[in-house]
């Protein structure tokens, strides 16, 4: 029990970190998508860099954390220019509910019960609640919608990779993290060499770019490795339905928006559905 309580904590401050992207982003929206990426996660990986003895990890480890870290903000950052970037955000927002449906079937010995459904779909529909602020979904397509629901897909699965690996013996360290971030970056910041122009930053953007680093791309990755290993994934998967809530509100506070009505009603959804995905039995 006390390892689960952990476990959920780790979710929660790991969440918490997320919550502050979008803030973060919306400052930082004048650097180039793939440079912010990359620059922030190689400054994410700073950290374990005195741990580079525990970067000594399997050739699938190593396969699952770049497919992770990078493939999940490449697909991302595509999605979001080629669809309207709400909606192609509350698509993104789809790896909560793939890591509560996919873990019994990824992980042995876990059961996909009524209970984590419900929650499921609830935190579901509180996310997109919080995303769209009861603002219809523009009907016309944008091929940006399918990136958008494979970097959900590559979250979830890489998130639930993590752990299944880690039962065959395979496992990595969460040190092992800084060395997926630092290729990952490295990939990115290629990335931007070849797609993007070049940037220049001010001094502003370079201390935002180090929170971000080392925080939502940083800070966060070690936190969830340690959750996703400690505690219950149809929980933690459900609890992350708080990220979107979170990040909204947050954006409310610092730019003086108002509360609708809309949010207080995600609000009571995800919260709700967190709580009945952590008080439900195994």
């Amino acid at each position: 029990m006390k390892s689960i309580t952990q476990a959920n904590l780790y979710a929660l401050g790991a969440i918490a970190l997320w919550a502050s992207l979008a803030t973060l982003g919306v400052a930082l929206s004048h650097v180039p998508a793939f440079a912010l990426t990359g620059l922030a996660l190689i400054i994410g990986s700073m950290p374990t860099w005195s741990h580079w003895r525990q970067w000594r990890v399997s050739p699938a480890a190593l396969a699952l954390g770049i497919y992770g870290l990078f493939g999940f903000h490449f697909l991302l950052f595509i999605a979001l220019r080629h669809a309207p970037p709400v909606q192609a955000n509350l698509v993104n927002y789809l790896w909560p509910l793939f890591i509560v449906v996919l873990a019994p079937l990824l992980l042995p010995g876990l059961r996909l019960r009524p209970v984590h459904v419900l929650a499921a779909g609830l935190g579901f529909f509180g996310a997109g609640l919080a995303i769209l602020g009861g603002r219809s979904v523009q009907a016309a397509w944008a091929w940006g919608y399918v990136p958008a629901l494979g970097s959900a897909l590559v979250w979830a699965t890489f998130s639930l990779g993590s752990r299944r690996i880690a039962q065959t013996g395979q496992g990595f360290p969460t040190a092992a993290l800084g060395l997926f971030g630092l290729i990952s970056g490295v990939l990115a910041l290629i990335c931007h060499v070849w797609l993007e122009p070049a940037v220049h930053l001010s001094v502003t953007d370079a201390l935002l770019i180090v929170l971000m680093g080392l925080g939502p791309l940083g800070g966060a990755f070690l936190l969830w490795d340690r959750a996703l290993k400690l505690g219950d994934p149809r929980t933690i998967g459900v609890l992350s339905y708080l990220t979107p809530l979170a990040s909204t509100l947050l954006l409310i506070v610092l730019t003086g928006r108002a509360l609708t009505p809309w949010v207080g009603l995600a609000a009571l959804l995800i919260v709700g559905a967190a709580l009945l995905a952590v008080r439900a039995k195994s």
